[in-house]
């Protein structure tokens, strides 16, 4: 693997992980918000969002500990073609789990939905959602990639994440920075993902894996890749990458764990 290695973060519970997640989250806000006042995060859906509420919805154990969502914009990696209220609907999942909980006196933070209008149009739903990246990223300058702050993704029981699947196409696109997906292997089929050199540009990228249904998967992203979506983006952003795991998920991985201090 070409460079340093991601970390590995395995605890013993999820209000652990999630305490951990959330200083990770905040030290990568404050560094956002030092280079361009503004924190620029991707999200994905599956189970992720519920412990991302555990995490930023906690109180505040000092000054610095303060998630400032006034501050944050958040787009997300991928997203299905259905309706924003659709139960399959990442925006809907988010909605549900962390931004409806957000107390209104800190603040809301900007966020970028699909436009519902292109539905029955993946890729002109690619198009227009590349448009807002480019609204926010580029401002009017020339830049070959989006930088997010930070990605906030999941890892599918095949290894993939966003909407990136194992020996598909995609995994070969360089120059789109959201691209349609009109057969993914798990339903619904179609949808829109950010791009993989777009995942591997970002900053800071986390990955959130838990249960014991996970460790089979994550034997074979860490000891062997495969060409798996999640071992490719371990192997092109190194330690840039940080995988917030219970301990059922890595049992028997043989990858060094990092402590978090």
């Amino acid at each position: 693997m070409p460079g340093k290695q991601p970390n590995l973060f395995a605890f013993s519970d999820t209000s652990g992980l999630a305490a951990a997640l959330r200083n990770y989250i905040v030290t990568s806000q404050h560094a956002g918000l030092q280079r361009h006042e503004v924190f620029k995060v991707a999200v994905s859906g599956g189970s992720l969002p519920q412990t991302l509420a555990q995490a930023l919805l906690a109180e505040p154990k000092s000054e610095e500990d303060v998630i400032k969502f006034d501050k944050w914009e958040i787009f997300f990696a991928d997203e299905r073609a259905v309706p924003l209220d659709h139960e399959d609907s990442n925006y809907a999942l988010i909605k549900k789990e962390l931004l409806d909980k957000f107390p209104a006196s800190i603040g809301q933070p900007i966020v970028h939905p699909i436009d519902v209008e292109h539905l029955n149009d993946t890729q002109e739903l690619a198009d227009q959602y590349e448009k807002k990246l480019v609204d926010s990223f580029a401002k009017g300058d020339s830049v070959r990639l989006p930088i997010f702050d930070l990605l906030l993704l999941g890892s599918g029981p095949d290894g993939h994440t966003c909407s990136l699947f194992p020996g598909h196409p995609l995994l070969r696109e360089t120059d789109a920075w959201v691209a349609p997906i009109e057969d993914s292997p798990k339903p619904p089929p179609r949808r829109i993902t950010l791009t993989l050199p777009v995942i591997t540009h970002a900053v800071k990228i986390a990955f959130v894996a838990t249960g014991e249904g996970k460790k089979e998967i994550m034997k074979e992203i860490f000891e062997e890749g495969n060409g798996l979506p999640c071992a490719m983006v371990n192997e092109a952003a190194g330690d840039r990458v940080s995988w917030f795991t219970d301990n059922a998920a890595v049992e028997g991985v043989q990858f060094p764990r990092r402590s978090f201090l």
